[in-house]
């Protein structure tokens, strides 16, 4: 049994220590504010409560898959899901309107042509059975295997297939997801929904490469599906599953630096700002086998020079 602590309380952090906890560690996460969640939090006034982050989940199986590999309840009987239809509704520059059925290529298909003109529907559908080319190719390295020791090399070969040119013998790769868009589906209201899938995570589809391209075909394969009481709900039952586990909570405890020794990480420093509460106050030091870096890459770079073996993000 290793100690491991987690830096951040947000929920890809909590879902790994609940994972940790199963297998056997003494999991204790450390949370620089005073609740859990990290963008999944809630607003509270005059009897109304708002989510303050999120507020649609594209994909539950990866939640039913940490609920069942974490206990006996599964996800279903810790928030209410319920799926969303239609699934969005669009106004485009020119003012035409379109609203998606959810889950349904059919619908979809019929939807887009009764609004942009007949073709347009197929070749949405068209674009996404070559996105789900991409997604079969990184679903299982991804989201359902461990990291690969050269798991780099997947980083650098563009998993999104090339388009076969028509009249020469050769393909043309897009690198962008603007270029996919150019390329294949020859309608700007249809690049703009493609773009749009993008910006809703905060990318610009200039840069982001082609393979974000699994982004519509996620939403449209699994469904869009909404956290009756907000996503809010989800936090808390993921929060609820870690503490369930024995995952010690430390709350207004700031992380400065990891801790490390002879090359590997072996705890955590905290600022003298700690609260009262974290049992911290004044700083110190808190001692780790392992730690997990559930923060942004930016802010990691901030408590270590250089990457740690022990340390992972």
């Amino acid at each position: 049994m290793a100690r491991i602590a987690v830096i951040g309380a947000g929920t890809g952090a909590m879902a790994a220590a609940a994972r940790l906890a199963v297998a056997g560690h003494r999991v204790t996460v450390y949370e620089r504010t005073e609740t859990y969640g990290g963008a999944v939090r809630r607003l509270e006034r005059d009897g109304f409560a708002f989510d303050t982050g999120p507020g649609l989940l594209p994909l539950p199986a990866v939640y039913r898959d940490l609920f069942v590999k974490t206990g006996k309840e599964p996800l279903e009987d810790c928030v209410d899901l319920v799926q969303v239809d239609p699934a969005a509704r669009h106004v485009f520059a020119d003012g035409t309107e379109v609203s998606l059925p959810n889950a349904s290529r059919a619908g979809v298909v019929t939807a887009l042509d009764e609004a942009l003109g007949s073709g347009a529907g197929q070749r949405w559908g068209d674009f996404l059975v070559r996105a789900r080319e991409a997604w079969d190719r990184t679903r299982r390295p991804l989201l359902e295997e461990p990291l690969w020791p050269n798991w780099s090399v997947l980083a650098e070969r563009e998993p999104y297939p090339a388009v076969p040119h028509k009249r020469l013998l050769r393909t043309r790769t897009a690198a962008t997801l603007a270029e996919v868009g150019t390329w294949e589906l020859r309608d700007p209201r249809l690049a703009t929904l493609l773009e749009s899938h993008a910006l809703a995570y905060g990318l610009d589809p200039r840069t982001a490469p082609a393979s974000a391209a699994v982004l519509p075909y996620i939403e449209h394969a699994f469904g869009v599906w909404y956290v009756r009481g907000g996503l809010r709900e989800l936090a808390r039952a993921v929060y609820e599953r870690c503490l369930a586990r024995r995952v010690e909570f430390v709350f207004g405890a700031e992380v400065v630096r990891i801790v490390e020794k002879d090359g590997r990480a072996t705890g955590l420093e905290f600022t003298g700002g700690a609260s009262q509460a974290s049992g911290l106050e004044g700083g110190g030091v808190a001692e780790a086998d392992f730690v997990v870096a559930g923060v942004a890459p930016g802010t990691l770079s901030s408590f270590v020079g250089h990457r740690l073996p022990g340390a992972h993000q």
